[in-house]
């Protein structure tokens, strides 16, 4: 199951684009996303992101 990020938390630090080893991760429309196709669930990006906006 991939990861989601909650777009209204998402303060775009981009912490948790650094953290992902699957490259998931990009900016759309001044917010992060997770690609789930790339995704593999491993939670880095969950405990980089400062605001808790991630979650499984």
């Amino acid at each position: 199951m991939a990861y989601k990020i909650a777009s209204e938390t998402c303060i775009n630090c981009g912490a948790c684009e650094s953290e992902c080893p699957a490259e998931a991760i990009s900016e759309v429309d001044d917010k992060r996303k997770i690609a789930e196709d790339k995704c593999i669930s491993c939670g880095s990006c969950a405990s980089a992101c400062p605001v808790g906006a991630i979650s499984e």
